[in-house]
């Protein structure tokens, strides 16, 4: 019989850190009992899919709808969503089953797409893209546009940016991971430095019907600037310095002693 590797094997020590993260503080043997008996089931999804379009072919990993890895079939190899989990995605002792997945989904597409083409009706989802920074806002200081597409069915997307209306390269790759109800979420990142006046567009194409979702964003609740800051720190100072000057002259005009007429 054939011995391949199981699929996610691998990330066990990856699952049994995300379990352990919200119970890492220390705590009496009271405690610990208390929060076993509050455990909370958890879910990791290892999804392939496959499809006419693009992209024609993803796999993607997600532990509680957070998407953890995505795989580069190219290079086959995981691409972590975070630089935390870039030691886990290293190991490539689970290839062979992903390779037969992949074979396996695409002969399924090739001898299925003819049979049911046109008999059954094709369900859709209309892209809702949402733009956020991933650090907080500090104008002047590098930071990442991340574009969150949710909705997302079949996951045929392409994102595209935009500042001030006019295109933007060199925007990182999409990453679209399933989530539960056989639905999908993407992510998009692009890198940038925050300037007080930027508009920048995110457009989410649905591929499958040529429907764009666009979301917008403009800087707002920036944190102060170290100029600003040590504009505002230089006036406090001296109000305060003009405040006691003028608490000691007044002590001194009320306490000298009233002149006789």
């Amino acid at each position: 019989m054939d011995q391949r590797p199981s699929r996610g094997a691998a990330l066990l020590p990856l699952l049994r850190l995300l379990w352990l993260l919200p119970y890492s503080w220390p705590g009496s043997v009271a405690h610990s009992l208390a929060w076993r008996e509050d455990l909370q089931n958890h879910t990791f999804r290892h999804t392939v899919f496959c499809q006419e379009g693009s992209p024609s072919m993803g796999l993607s990993e997600s532990y509680d709808e957070d998407l953890l890895f995505s795989f580069d079939f190219a290079k086959s190899t995981r691409v972590p969503r975070l630089p935390e989990f870039a030691d886990w995605a290293e190991d490539r002792s689970d290839a062979p089953a992903i390779a037969f997945d992949k074979e396996f989904c695409e002969a399924m597409v090739q001898q299925l797409d003819p049979v049911f083409d046109g008999k059954i009706p094709v369900s859709r989802g209309f892209p809702v893209p949402e733009v956020f920074t991933l650090k907080p806002l500090e104008f002047g200081k590098p930071n990442t546009l991340v574009c969150f597409v949710s909705n997302l069915f079949p996951p045929k997307l392409t994102v595209n940016w935009q500042h001030n209306s006019d295109p933007v390269e060199g925007a990182g790759p999409t990453y679209i991971s399933a989530i539960s109800g056989l639905s999908f979420q993407a992510f998009s990142y692009l890198n940038f430095t925050p300037e007080p006046y930027d508009l920048f567009t995110c457009l989410a194409t649905h591929e499958i019907d040529g429907f764009t979702a666009i979301a917008y964003w403009v800087p707002h609740n920036a944190l102060p600037s170290d100029l600003l800051e040590n504009v505002l720190c230089g006036l406090a100072f001296g109000l305060g310095v003009l405040g006691i000057i003028v608490g000691a002259v007044l002590i001194v005009y009320f306490r000298r002693p009233c002149s006789g007429d």
